[in-house]
């Protein structure tokens, strides 16, 4: 090394060294600055995390209900059952769960759902949860509870009152389905004001979707049977016939099953019960966070004013 390059190199260290004692010297004469903004932020916060109504979170764990199983038919006579609608594979319990958990986040069932149980309410107008009388409260800007009418602003296409499908993109944020990859088991889960309206949503909405999927498989029954009785009196051959008698009796046995099973897809393990805990908001976290920003956001400040200083000192 050449005592240049010494020279460059111990000139750089030593105004790295400079730059971080100005840096700790800007920092320490702009400190009340930073005290003060950063002091401004923490109450912000505080207020801003004591402003915000309680979330509670009610989960009920399922797991998936045995399928009866089925027969393999070879040839022409599975291209039959499957025309007539009859499931001989083994691995149907699957399917049905993965169709259960859809049509659970559907437009068509939630929109269902929220209309039967008139939840239009509770979903698009509750803004807290009186825990003392057990009551929602409602937001008198968006719906007037004295005349029973939506009162909010909203822009076209946009009604005062909310449409099935605004609720229902309301309703999917309050509600959380997972299946487990590697278990199978399902968690359904809704996040509302009040827990007492997250614990029964989850138990409705279980009942609902199992009978949802139980009234399909009826009809679906009903209809293969019906079609294969009208097979079983066009073939007077003793092998398709008995093939068919078969096929009649798995559908009998779908009947059967849909009729004395209510829990026919999803079977609940752990039910939705009334939590005492709040989900959210996590508010020293908020005060945690929004104290940070504070500082960060009044050091930078500092650090930027004093260099602007500098420069213009300069120059």
């Amino acid at each position: 090394m050449t005592e240049r390059q010494y020279t460059a190199d111990h000139r750089k260290d030593y105004e790295d060294d400079l730059d971080l004692v100005e840096l700790v010297k800007a920092l320490w004469s702009g400190k009340w600055i930073i005290i003060a903004v950063t002091f401004v932020f923490a109450v912000g916060s505080i207020a801003y995390a004591l402003s915000q109504p309680n979330m509670y979170r009610s989960e009920a764990l399922l797991a998936p209900a045995e399928d009866s199983g089925g027969m393999r038919v070879p040839g022409q006579l599975g291209g039959l059952a499957a025309l007539a609608g009859v499931n001989l594979g083994g691995s149907g319990g699957g399917t049905k769960v993965a169709l259960a958990l859809e049509i659970l986040k559907s437009r068509d069932f939630l929109g269902r759902f929220i209309e039967k149980h008139d939840l239009k309410v509770p979903i698009m107008a509750a803004k807290s949860w009186d825990i003392e009388s057990n009551t929602l409260v409602i937001d008198p800007d968006i719906y007037d509870e004295a005349t029973g009418t939506w009162v909010r602003e909203v822009k076209l296409p946009l009604r005062p009152e909310p449409s099935l499908l605004e609720t229902h993109e309301e309703f999917l944020t309050m509600l959380s389905v997972s299946e487990g990859q590697n278990s199978g088991m399902v968690r359904v889960a809704v996040e509302h004001y009040s827990p007492y309206l997250a614990a029964e949503w989850v138990r409705l909405l279980v009942h609902e979707v199992n009978e949802e999927m139980r009234k399909r498989e009826l009809e679906e029954a009903t209809n293969s049977i019906a079609y294969l009785e009208a097979q079983l009196e066009r073939t007077s051959l003793a092998d398709v016939q008995l093939m068919l008698y078969s096929l009649i009796e798995e559908q009998t046995k779908t009947l059967m099953l849909a009729n004395v099973r209510p829990e026919y897809v999803l079977i609940t393990i752990d039910p939705a019960i009334v939590p005492e805990k709040r989900s959210k908001p996590s508010r020293a976290m908020i005060v945690i966070i929004g104290t940070f920003i504070g500082g960060l956001l009044s050091a930078t400040f500092v650090i930027m004013l004093s260099m602007f200083r500098r420069r213009t000192a300069k120059q």
